[in-house]
């Protein structure tokens, strides 16, 4: 693949991320949620931190983890077009535009929410408001994609979890997290093809 291509699937990646990610925040109250299927929601939940909303705790924290995350972009973008240069297999820089597109849709949420939106924990978010809910860096990323497959209860004789609620598939992730998933997916699966081994 050329570096060509890899710019136009991260183009259409953001693009489709940041267009779904703002219609949320300006169309959902956070917590708000639609039944599309039985086993597929979009519910709006904001995330301060990494997956499944880990954070680094202190009043540096989420700095940290955005400054890393930018960090880490550069290094995936050099990596990409080393790739490319190197004429590797289709297979790897696919997976590393993916995982580049990825990485990028979530870090835009980091760094620009905040002072572009206001809060939505109990009214819509306006784009460009005049009095944003935080700050640079300190953005929000916007997670809505919600698959609960199985929805049930751990049979009362299960250890330790019998009786309890159990849910698969119970993360709720952005198209950014599915573009970065499926790049380590095609980098897991298709290993020898990806590294020409």
């Amino acid at each position: 693949m050329s570096l060509r291509k890899a710019y136009l699937l991260i183009f259409i990646i953001l693009l489709v991320d940041q267009v779904s990610k703002i219609y949320i925040k300006t169309n959902f109250v956070l917590g708000e949620e639609v039944n599309v299927l039985s086993w597929f929601k979009i519910l709006f939940i904001e995330n301060e931190g990494m997956a499944w909303g880990t954070t680094i705790p202190g009043e540096y924290g989420k700095l940290i983890l955005t400054v890393f995350r930018i960090f880490a972009v550069f290094g995936i973008a050099y990596w990409l077009y080393d790739a490319s240069n190197k004429r590797e297999s289709t297979y790897l820089i696919t997976a590393i535009a993916l995982i580049f597109a990825g990485a990028t849709g979530n870090i835009i949420d980091s760094i620009f929410y905040g002072v572009v939106f206001d809060d939505s924990s109990h009214n819509l978010a306006t784009l460009f408001a005049p009095e944003p809910y935080g700050s640079w860096f300190h953005g929000k990323v916007v997670d809505m994609l919600y698959f609960p497959i199985i929805d049930g209860h751990f049979p009362s004789w299960f250890p330790f979890w019998g009786g309890n609620e159990f849910k698969f598939f119970n993360a709720i992730f952005n198209v950014a997290d599915v573009a970065i998933s499926t790049g380590v997916g095609i980098l897991i699966v298709f290993n020898k093809k990806a590294f020409n081994k």
